[in-house]
């Protein structure tokens, strides 16, 4: 029996060794340089691309792909005029015979300008329910919506924001943990975190219209509106378009500076083509250009938290509204008991 084992191991040792021999054979042809190996751009750049043909094979042509679209690389050089921001994908796709070869290479496009630093200053402080973990917090028609999370403490709710009386109020399954809200054509959206479903009612009645699926999105995190289409965080840099008729994802961008891509955009809000984004697990805002998702801005909210009852469950800052008839911003967090109306300006 112990030979037959060591014959039996040794033959599967030949086995592996072969197969991973073959399939380390299997060598590409070409490979992509790109400037010097650099890999962070800026736009309007131009990026100089260096096929490398190592068996000097006869080429009949080349087709460029950036972001999945075709585009055309002229003397070895690409241009960064109209590309999206964020991490993208560059494609070579080599004709030579009848075969082909896609080469694949990473590149980065940030932002053009540093973020500008803002601060706050407190124009009024309501009540806000202290057990409310808050997820999504927005106004309409000077009405304050909000939703919550954790799994059997979640629920959508609209209140009076100056004396925080509840109006109104509808408790998800707890097998759901809530997030994000919006409101658009007489309905509210909201979302579950880790789930992948989110949750459609009539506006006025609460009543639960239909459900639906996320498409490519990680998580359901946060939600905003533009009046059009429905902006959607997933805890990546991306931040995806939904179709608010069918709901499905239409595309998206990408959140960076002019440094990096950043991921941590959370609660989100809409306002004059910017989205004001909540900074998971911080005291501060991010100010997006909703078109580009450069972060244009960055609100350092650090103080409110000291001003709010101090207790077990107090959590971080989650929570920005803007009223549009008093012109002014909303924040609040997880489990705060206070509701803080502030203005925003530079630092």
């Amino acid at each position: 029996m112990g030979l037959y084992k060591f014959l039996t191991f040794s033959l599967l040792t030949i086995l592996i060794i072969s197969c991973n021999g073959a399939n380390s054979s299997t060598k590409k042809n070409f490979s992509l340089e790109i400037s010097n190996n650099k890999k962070d751009f800026k736009p309007g750049e131009t990026v100089q691309i260096n096929l490398k043909n190592e068996n000097n094979i006869q080429i009949d042509r080349i087709e460029y792909e950036l972001e999945g679209k075709k585009t055309e690389v002229l003397n070895n050089t690409l241009s960064l005029a109209n590309v999206n921001l964020g991490k993208q994908e560059l494609t070579a796709t080599v004709y030579y015979g009848d075969k082909s070869e896609k080469i694949t290479k990473n590149i980065t496009i940030l932002s053009n300008t540093a973020p500008v630093i803002y601060t706050y200053k407190i124009i009024n402080e309501y009540p806000h329910d202290i057990n409310s973990f808050t997820q999504g917090l927005e106004f309409h028609n000077d009405t304050l919506y909000e939703s919550t999370g954790r799994n059997g403490h979640s629920y959508i709710r609209k209140t009076d924001y100056k004396t925080g009386k509840v109006l109104k109020q509808t408790d998800l399954d707890k097998a759901y943990f809530g997030e994000g809200i919006t409101i658009i054509n007489n309905k509210v959206y909201q979302l579950t975190w880790r789930k992948m479903t989110g949750f459609v009612y009539d506006l006025n009645s609460f009543e639960q219209l239909e459900t639906f699926k996320y498409g490519n999105s990680k998580e359901g995190w946060g939600l905003t509106n533009d009046g059009k289409k429905i902006f959607k965080s997933d805890g990546t840099e991306k931040i995806w378009f939904l179709n608010p008729d069918t709901l499905t994802e239409e595309g998206y961008i990408q959140t960076v500076t002019n440094t990096s891509v950043f991921n941590k955009a959370n609660e989100l809000e809409y306002v004059d083509g910017k989205i004001y984004a909540n900074v998971w697990q911080k005291d501060s805002a991010m100010i997006i250009d909703a078109n580009t998702g450069a972060i244009i801005g960055v609100i350092d909210f650090r103080g409110l938290k000291d001003k709010v009852t101090k207790h077990e469950k107090l959590d971080v800052l989650n929570g920005i509204a803007y009223n549009s008839s008093s012109k002014t911003f909303f924040i609040t967090g997880k489990n705060w008991d206070k509701l803080f109306e502030v203005e925003i300006m530079k630092k």
